[in-house]
């Protein structure tokens, strides 16, 4: 019960990858709230939590809406009290397919970067007053391997998950002062329903990626949660501008 009582943010937690931080959170004694666009997403997850016998609470939320994401931080004060811990998960991978980079367009480079990137900083920006004024606070954003390797065919993702990190160090160094730590878990080709749904994605393609780890098998959303739980507990205090690589050892830095 290493998160017991917190409140936790959870964006995206709809399904997959987000999913599996709420249900894990909910076995550590977390409140969860899960902000995610398509709300009978949310609703089901929020249905699990407290089936499990855990508090949750399903909004809908669009990280790219400032307004939407104040909406978020207002709700969750009013029903909890307080926020604890935000985990930036919500992202725009879903669908999005394997294409030559010059492929894509500039409307949807700008959506990409909108929710990936602007997304997690407007979340940063309206949990921090909050977090602020008790003096402590976790922010826990997703990055990818995709920027360390260089991945033409997800262009504009890649891009947005290597500005992650570097929104990652910044707010760590903005917010240090006030106890919060910020910061992220760089996961690899992860196999949420996203990725195995993905236009353009092979089996051969699938089981390279697994020859180039040490740990030779996929990689589930649940193999994310420790890190998620540990940088959201008191265990990481004195951890902050980090990010940590999950990807059964195909990266080493």
């Amino acid at each position: 019960m290493r998160l017991k009582d917190k409140v936790a943010i959870i964006t995206g937690a709809g399904r997959g990858i987000g999913r599996a931080y709420a249900l894990g959170f909910t076995e550590e004694g977390a409140r969860v709230v899960v902000a995610e666009i398509i709300l009978e997403n949310a609703q089901k997850v929020a249905k699990e939590i407290e089936a499990k016998g855990g508090t949750a609470l399903a909004l809908r939320t669009d990280v790219g809406d400032e307004a939407s994401v104040l909406e978020m931080a207002e709700k969750t004060v009013e029903r909890f009290g307080t926020i604890d811990i935000l985990v930036n998960n919500a992202a725009i991978y879903y669908g999005m397919g394997w294409r030559p980079w010059d492929s894509w367009t500039k409307a949807e480079w700008d959506k990409i970067l909108a929710v990936n990137v602007t997304g997690s900083w407007l979340c940063a920006k309206a949990v921090a007053p909050h977090m602020i004024a008790k003096n402590k606070g976790k922010i826990i954003n997703i990055s990818s391997t995709t920027f360390q390797h260089g991945f033409p065919a997800h262009l504009p993702y890649t891009c947005s998950k290597a500005a992650i990190v570097a929104l990652t160090r910044t707010l760590a160094f903005a917010l240090g002062r006030y106890n919060i730590n910020v910061n992220c878990i760089i996961p690899g080709y992860t196999m949420s329903e996203a990725s195995r749904e993905m236009p353009g994605a092979t089996a051969k393609g699938m089981e390279q990626v697994v020859k180039l780890r040490c740990l030779r098998r996929d990689e589930q959303p649940e193999d994310l949660v420790g890190a998620a739980i540990f940088l959201a507990s008191e265990e990481s205090d004195f951890i902050t501008g980090q990010g940590i690589i999950v990807d059964g050892g195909a990266t080493f830095q």
